[in-house]
């Protein structure tokens, strides 16, 4: 007989095992998948990580590829941190890319060292403001974050959609007959673009610095700070931080705005990093906040294990894309992100949880005269 008890004690051993087992865990269930769909695994598995890491190309490209994996990883991370289940990392990234974006549209030609911290601080105000909608709703009405933070992704995708296909808003560039008929975003004046650095032959965008520097300051806050205990307090014990007279409501909306800000800091990020304009259908289509709750699953909500993690999912991203073709589905990428997923959910549950086998009396010993 099998019994799941829960552990009294978590040897710190299974924070780095755990995590691990479970990637180690997702390869070999997507050998099984590569089996099923006659692909040679080690051959594929050598393919995928010379496309992602084996070229000075495909770095610079797994690196960009992370950037914006980074945030969404910390927005996830910093609130379920608390128990806070924000799912709405995505419609959060679409805010600060709309506000970011506006900002370095009205700023135009001024110099670099306004434009940018401008559309940093807009993104920042713009994802923290769409998650303060669930935040409230949490903390006032007693309303499940999950569903409210998840129903705003769509309708944040509604909107950046509206902006540029539906409407002649600030965004869309109207500035050319072929504009108005092949709707587009205003692209950004040079100063809003931000810059990247070199190490070596590596180009590293300014937004992968800005989200390490940001995964430090959540590292601080969480592991330094009063803030930091009372939110793992709150996250342990509700009931328990409450008798300890800590303010539950302000922290379930400090920590949702937070979490939204570091989301829409991404958004503002592939605007001034990459796209250079509002962009609907690149930002939709690449799912980048889903992907965010994956990364923080496997990294076990740690700032810093979030970039290490970014970095592979998107190199694995990067292969995918790489990749694709007759031959090579792009869709098995994702098959190996989900299995990443199920395996790191499942490997959260050995560390809170232990399997404990009992054995059962047969029935002839248990009808045995005492």
């Amino acid at each position: 007989m099998i019994r799941i008890e829960r552990r009294l004690v978590q040897p710190k051993w299974l924070s780095v095992a755990v995590p691990v087992g479970s990637l180690l865990a997702a390869f070999v269930l997507m050998g099984i998948v590569l089996l099923f769909t006659h692909h040679p695994p080690l051959h594929t598995f050598d393919r995928l990580l010379r496309a992602a890491f084996g070229s000075e190309q495909a770095l610079n490209d797994s690196l960009v590829s992370a950037t914006p994996l980074i945030f969404t990883g910390l927005c996830a991370a910093v609130a379920f941190r608390m128990q806070l289940f924000n799912i709405g990392g995505e419609g959060q990234l679409y805010a600060g890319a709309i506000l970011g974006a506006a900002a370095g549209i009205a700023l135009g030609d001024h110099t670099s060292w306004l434009s940018v911290p401008a559309m940093i601080v807009a993104g920042a105000v713009g994802g923290a403001a769409l998650a303060l909608v669930p935040a409230v709703l949490r903390a006032y009405f007693s309303t499940n974050e999950i569903i409210t933070s998840l129903m705003l992704n769509y309708v944040g995708a509604l909107v950046v959609t509206y902006l540029i296909f539906d409407s002649e808003s600030y965004w869309r560039d109207t500035s050319s007959p072929t504009a108005k008929v092949f709707p587009q975003g205003k692209p950004l004046p040079d100063a809003a673009s931000w810059p990247v650095s070199h190490v070596g032959s590596l180009v590293i965008p300014f937004g992968l610095l800005l989200g390490i520097v940001i995964a430090t300051f959540v590292w601080l806050l969480y592991g330094r700070t009063r803030f930091g205990f009372e939110v793992q307090v709150i996250g342990d014990s509700q009931r328990a931080a409450a008798y300890a007279g800590m303010r539950t409501r302000r922290k379930i909306l400090a920590v949702m705005a937070l979490s939204g800000a570091i989301a829409g800091i991404g958004g503002a990020s592939q605007d001034g990093d990459f796209r250079h304009t509002l962009d609907p259908r690149g930002l939709t289509a690449a799912a980048y906040g889903y992907t965010g709750i994956v990364i923080a699953a496997l990294a076990r909500y740690n700032p810093f294990a979030v970039c290490l993690v970014a970095f592979l999912l998107g190199g694995l991203q990067n292969a995918g894309f790489t990749l694709q073709g007759a031959d090579f589905p792009s869709g098995l990428v994702g098959v190996l992100q989900g299995l990443i997923l199920f395996c790191a959910l499942g490997g959260e549950l050995l560390i809170r949880y232990r399997l404990r086998f009992v054995r059962t009396p047969r029935a002839s010993e248990a009808e045995a005269p005492a």
